[in-house]
């Protein structure tokens, strides 16, 4: 079994993204793996990504929650079809729906673990619910609807 992050495997045409993108040198960079049933990643705010001081600014989290969503809908579309991310086709997940409540604040200084279930998978669509904590308590909560990027996307990028 294969114990790299999903985002290593992306095309190198779709790894830019600021949240998950390896190829971002200014993003996120998340990383996000299988936990058992679950997905899992991690993520340490930096102090300027604050809201009011102590607390992480809402976008970043939605941000995570969005990046690790996708990237848990991939994991899932693998699994789905009892493959590992390194083989082709690859499969590459954009968000069509992002959802987002959050419960507490957020503290800054401290890692964040992001917590993905597979709600459903279903042709081309993934939804993930996921969770960020902070010192073991869930801040926010929030639900992806994750599509599948086309074959023709790839060949002629104005399709979307």
């Amino acid at each position: 079994m294969n114990t790299s992050p999903i985002q290593d495997f992306y095309p190198e045409e779709f790894a830019h993204c600021y949240g998950c993108g390896r190829l971002n040198e200014h993003g996120h960079q998340i990383k996000s793996y299988w936990d058992g049933d679950e997905t899992i990643a991690h993520f340490t705010p930096k102090e300027y990504h604050t809201a009011i001081p102590g607390f992480v600014y809402g976008g970043l989290i939605a941000s995570l929650i969005d990046c690790h969503g996708t990237g848990s809908a991939a994991l899932a579309a693998y699994r789905f079809e009892n493959r590992e991310p390194d083989t082709l086709p690859a499969f590459r997940f954009v968000t069509a729906s992002l959802q987002v409540d959050y419960l507490k604040p957020t503290p800054l200084g401290i890692e964040l673990e992001l917590r993905g279930i597979i709600v459903e998978v279903k042709g081309r669509k993934v939804i993930t619910e996921i969770t960020v904590s902070a010192n073991g308590e869930i801040t926010c909560r929030g639900k992806v609807i994750a599509v599948q990027i086309p074959d023709s996307f790839i060949a002629n990028k104005t399709n979307l």
